[in-house]
């Protein structure tokens, strides 16, 4: 009888919550639609949308700084200062206070009012370029004559100047501390990069005797090789002399060897020898990138002409798969300090020293990066005769550490933001908090987003300490039972899908790139397709990309048939991010070192994608188990290029 009074009340109690339940996640529901709406008005600069979205919100929000944000930007314009020093006193500390500070600071800077910029600017956090630029322009409305060679290096940043570094660069100008020379200096930079319109803007500086023919710059922009077969006469003029050397910087980008030709011809003889060397270090570094046998020659032949870092390190990537270890070490000593200091380039001499035979100064180049946790530390810890170890104890955060950083209002906030899948705000909001905690508060905020399943932050927080460690968080595995079914099923090394899965998604399951790729293995929908149909996933449709169990799947599947026919896990590495015919393409005509053939990838983004995923696999062969290989031994040796070679054209 007790035990059946026990069931009515409990029967009762359940359907008064259920009852009361779902106008709660309704409340709930309406509320984060309300914010989200509140969202797209303030980025579409609507105040009365906003105003109206933000009544419907109940407060108190965990939001409502964003909020009060988002009212203040939009009519930031007409705001006091007594409404931004309200709003800054409030949130003293927070992500949104630094941001309003910089806002703020780029409205006082656009209005000339200096001596509130220069109060202001002091507790700013994280400043930018328009920011520093309109710093010396306060400094040179107070006299300070020295901003300008301060300020000197921001006219040869290679992309559209900012407001504030534009009225700079007209006070330089009219302060005579820029002139022709500078401008064209600046062109060239430009066009090296391919920034057509800032180049017109920086054109814009040149007095109309020294500006060139409108139809020679378009000609130079878009059909250089139209150009180029009946170059112009006067190229005793500078403005006309340019726009030929700008027409052979863009054809060297789509032909080096057509370039060179024409430099070897009757037209390289019309040319000053300073602009001839100029081209040539041009070439040389387009023909590096893709690997040209004669991109050293062509190096050799710009002599004594300045080059960049990026240039620089070109000309040493081709001396590596040349095998020319005094031309890497030639071509490292030049780069600026901090170029010098990167661990590749420290490997590399390293390297380089060894192969000449001077082990003591080998070693110690391995010994300023050996043991770090990265590629090269990994290499340079070989090098020295050891294979670097997952850092022990794994210090795990108590739970009163991890309540306090529950409590933290900078975290609450991204970590609502994440749920709401405001990824760039809070991501801000996280990395901002996190800025200045120690090794103990970084590892509970890390074990706060792992519980959140916010995986990307727990990795990437966890990744920040300096003396205490845990690598279980650093190289988390979530799904790990999916992931090891499929590894097997497949004969996969399991060390190495999980080091591809975190730097692909760092395992976040709805995760979408800019290009479209989605899910944990982030698989392109033409990708996914393919495998579905090459596998015969008859119930298979894109909506199902971001679901776990099939986005492995079709992710573990599709890297079979990419190890399958590359049949070396460095180049399958390369071509799933790359593409398989990139990754063929990126061999030699003789073997090759692993190492090298990563080192000389020529995508920014594919060649640090390949050395983190095999540092992955080195740690998680670890964590997880699987094959305790030496770096070196699992980067093996790349197979030449061969004519014999068959590949599996349908890969997409």
């Amino acid at each position: 009888m007790i035990f059946l009074r026990f069931l009515t009340i409990a029967a009762l109690l359940f359907a008064a919550d259920a009852s009361l339940g779902a106008p709660r996640r309704a409340v709930a529901a309406n509320s984060d639609e309300a914010l989200l709406a509140a969202y797209d008005a303030f980025r579409a600069g609507d105040a009365v949308k906003l105003a109206k979205h933000t009544a419907s919100l109940k407060n108190p929000h965990v939001l409502a700084p964003y909020l009060e944000y988002w009212r203040l930007k939009l009519r930031l314009e007409e705001a006091t200062a007594r409404e931004l020093h309200a709003f800054l006193s409030e949130h003293a500390g927070s992500h949104l206070a630094d941001r309003m500070r910089a806002d703020w600071l780029k409205e006082l800077g656009r209005r000339g009012e200096w001596q509130s910029f220069d109060l202001e600017r002091g507790p700013l956090v994280h400043d930018d370029l328009e920011i520093r630029c309109y710093g010396w322009l306060s400094r040179l409305a107070r006299g300070d004559e020295t901003a300008y060679e301060e300020a000197a290096p921001m006219w040869l940043e290679p992309r559209e100047l900012p407001d504030g570094c534009t009225a700079l660069a007209d006070r330089m100008w009219g302060a005579g501390k820029l002139d022709a020379d500078m401008v064209w200096q600046r062109l060239r930079v430009l066009f090296e990069n391919g920034n057509l319109a800032a180049a017109r803007h920086a054109l814009a500086y040149l007095p109309v005797a020294q500006a060139p023919e409108e139809r020679l710059f378009s000609q130079a922009a878009t059909a250089p090789q139209r150009l180029l077969a009946s170059a112009p006469k006067g190229l005793e003029r500078r403005a006309t002399r340019e726009m030929v050397l700008f027409a052979v910087v863009r054809l060297a980008r789509n032909d080096p060897s057509a370039a060179a030709e024409l430099l070897r011809g009757p037209f390289g003889k019309r040319l000053p020898a300073a602009d001839s060397k100029y081209l040539w270090g041009r070439l040389a570094y387009e023909g590096a990138r893709r690997h040209y046998p004669d991109a050293l020659d062509w190096y050799r032949r710009a002599g004594d002409a300045e080059l960049n870092d990026e240039q620089l390190a070109w000309k040493a990537r081709a001396a590596l798969r040349a095998g020319d270890w005094q031309t890497v070490r030639d071509s490292i000593d030049p780069m600026s300090v901090s170029a010098r200091q990167d661990p590749a380039w420290t490997y590399w001499y390293g390297r380089a020293l060894g192969a000449q035979g001077k082990d003591d100064g080998s070693r110690a180049y391995y010994l300023r990066i050996s043991g770090q946790p990265h590629f090269y530390g990994l290499l340079a810890a070989e090098e020295l005769g050891y294979m670097v170890a997952v850092p022990e104890p794994f210090h795990v955060a108590a739970e009163e550490e991890v309540a306090a950083a529950g409590r933290n209002a900078g975290l609450a906030r991204s970590l609502e933001l994440y749920r709401l899948n405001l990824r760039n705000e809070a991501t801000r909001e996280w990395l901002f908090t996190i800025r200045a905690m120690e090794d103990r508060e970084l590892l509970a905020a890390a074990e706060l987003a792992r519980r959140a399943e916010v995986f990307d932050r727990a990795i990437n927080t966890a990744d920040r300490t300096a003396q205490r460690h845990n690598y279980r968080v650093r190289f988390l595995a979530p799904f790990r039972e999916v992931f090891s079914e499929h590894a097997k099923s497949f004969e996969l090394e399991e060390a190495w899908v999980l080091g591809i899965v975190r730097q692909e998604s760092r395992f976040i399951a709805n995760a979408r790139s800019s290009a479209g790729a989605q899910g944990l293995m982030q698989l392109m929908p033409a990708t996914a397709r393919w495998v579905a149909r090459r596998i015969g996933l008859r119930d298979y449709h894109p909506s199902r990309v971001t679901e776990v169990e099939t986005n492995v799947a079709l992710g573990t599947r599709y890297l079979k048939f990419v190890l399958d026919d590359l049949g070396h896990p460095v180049l399958a590495s390369a071509a799933y991010n790359a593409g398989p015919g990139r990754a063929r393409r990126w061999r030699d005509a003789k073997p090759l070192e692993g190492a090298v053939y990563a080192e000389t990838i020529p995508f920014n983004e594919t060649r640090d994608y390949v050395k983190k995923v095999m540092a992955n696999t080195m740690y998680y062969a670890q964590i997880v188990g699987g094959k305790l290989l030496p770096l070196k031994e699992r980067l093996g040796v790349i197979p030449a290029r061969s004519a014999a070679d068959r590949f599996d054209e349908e890969l997409p």
